[in-house]
């Protein structure tokens, strides 16, 4: 058993016939099975029903079982219980109490926890990824010292701009799994308020996307919560090899990588969030610097990383994915429909995460605005008879 997780969605009905105490007749045992004493005595044969909490009796007449043993040469085998069964097949390693540790509140087993502070080397990557994550931290420190409402109208408005046009709308659902169709000059500015969020370029940020849907929740997964909680949230950006060492290079951002702007992007990426620095300091001071650069990131930091963490721990699952993806509603909300995460799992090409009517999805809102005045085309959504295949029940 690689992971526990939650039950399985179509429980099937398993029989067996688990013994207090069984006999035999006198005779010679059969090729494989164990003779039983003959002392012992039969109490009751039970059904049982997986989707039952009780057993059904249907067997407690000894006569009937005697009747059934007319040959004296041949023994009743020892039936095993469904437990003994599930040792035997189980690896022995899953057996081992206390071998692998349970999320809290949650189902999902931490299989191979990953240390990435240490037994390796750093390089200049790790550290500048590292540096530029704790930097922002620090510079939010000063939020409560440096508050007015132009900064903090400054941090929200930046939030909208980065976190839903840029990360939600623009890297994920258009870039990342093209769920539509933008005119050039719309995308690339879109994809430009992504690069203003501080995490990564278009075609490194595409690139790890589509490693993980490629190979969720396994070995290979750049971000899972199988090698822990806080793994799966932000420390594993600070391995920036592991990706290329489990997965590849970005071979699979092709389609960016052709494109001049992109390029352009990739070679100059890090002036461009100084560069907005610069301008908010111009503009208000050191407040608008700590609000708008410092609390905005590391809010719309920490929005995208529950999607990969939260979103594979906690919540329910509609769909049957083979994975560890969760509908979450409360990242949903937080991270602009993001958070309905095994609807996007099961459907990774629709534009809309939300499927359900309760389910708010203001990226999808955006989209089917821009889709109404003729901007968004060939908006692709998951069809009735995908639905079918994959619902659990």
């Amino acid at each position: 058993m690689d992971l526990i997780t939650s039950p399985p969605s179509n429980p099937k009905t398993h029989h067996c016939f688990p013994l207090h105490r069984t006999f035999n007749r006198p005779g010679r045992p059969v090729l494989g099975f164990r003779p039983l004493p003959q002392s012992s005595k039969v109490l009751n044969f039970v059904h049982y029903d997986s989707k039952q909490s009780q057993p059904n009796k249907f067997l407690t007449s000894t006569k009937l079982f005697r009747h059934l043993l007319t040959n004296s040469n041949r023994t009743v085998p020892t039936i095993s219980t469904n437990a003994a069964l599930s040792e035997a097949t189980e690896p022995e390693a899953d057996t081992e109490p206390g071998k692998y540790r349970r999320i809290l509140l949650s189902d999902v087993i931490v299989k191979r926890p990953r240390n990435v502070f240490m037994g390796r080397e750093w390089n200049l990557r790790d550290m500048a990824t590292a540096g530029v994550v704790l930097a922002m931290h620090l510079l939010s420190l000063f939020a409560p010292f440096q508050f007015n409402w132009g900064a903090f109208w400054v941090a929200v408005a930046l939030y909208v701009v980065t976190g839903l046009f840029g990360i939600t709308l623009s890297y994920h659902r258009n870039l990342s799994h093209k769920s539509f169709k933008l005119p050039k000059w719309l995308e690339y500015l879109f994809a430009y308020f992504a690069v203003q969020a501080l995490q990564g370029s278009p075609i490194d940020w595409v690139s790890t996307h589509r490693y993980h849907h490629q190979f969720c929740d396994s070995e290979r997964d750049p971000h899972s919560p199988i090698e822990g909680f806080w793994c799966s949230h932000i420390s594993w950006l600070f391995d920036t090899n592991s990706v290329a060492e489990r997965c590849g290079g970005s071979n699979n951002a092709g389609d960016l990588e052709k494109q001049p702007f992109y390029q352009l992007i990739q070679k100059t990426y890090i002036a461009h969030p100084i560069a907005l620095g610069v301008l908010l300091y111009a503009m208000g001071g050191f407040p608008f610097l700590v609000w708008g650069m410092g609390v905005r990131i590391i809010w719309v930091y920490h929005i995208t990383w529950l999607v990969n963490s939260a979103c594979h721990v906690w919540g329910k699952q509609a769909w049957n994915t083979s994975d560890l993806s969760r509908n979450n509603w409360w990242v949903a909300l937080l991270a602009f429909g993001e958070g309905w995460h095994n609807n996007h799992h099961a459907f990774e090409y629709s534009a809309r995460h939300g499927l359900n009517w309760w389910q708010l999805d203001m990226t999808w809102y955006v989209v089917r605005f821009l889709q109404a005045i003729g901007l968004a085309t060939d908006v692709k959504l998951p069809t009735e008879a995908h639905k079918q295949r994959m619902a659990l029940n």
